[in-house]
């Protein structure tokens, strides 16, 4: 399986995307390099359930709050709505929280 998290890919602007195949091209691209970027994030949210000793610390509304509110300033320095990115980032949360009780319950 090729390593897509480090394969490039010819990045055109969209204002030179001729035509919509290369402009779904490009969002492919984009969605490829998302993916590879959930993939890492879940291996370090892995190895949170494996570093937590009690599982009462696995869901941590503090920190929930303190990444959405990361993630929306950084999106508004990038000219993203917050309220674009701050739904999308509150599920990926929520996810990587189940997953985390997952690995958390496996350790026995």
């Amino acid at each position: 399986m090729p390593d897509l998290a480090t394969r490039t890919e010819a990045v055109v602007p969209p204002a030179d995307c001729p035509d919509m195949e290369t402009l779904r091209g490009q969002i492919d691209r984009i969605d490829r390099a998302l993916v590879a970027l959930v993939a890492e994030r879940t291996g370090y949210i892995a190895r949170a359930a494996e570093i937590k000793q009690r599982r009462d610390t696995v869901h941590d509304d503090a920190r929930i709050e303190d990444v959405v509110a990361k993630v929306r300033r950084t999106a508004e320095a990038l000219g993203v709505p917050g309220a674009l990115v701050e739904p999308v980032w509150r599920e990926l949360i929520a996810r990587s929280i189940a997953y985390e009780f997952v690995k958390f319950d496996a350790k026995g």
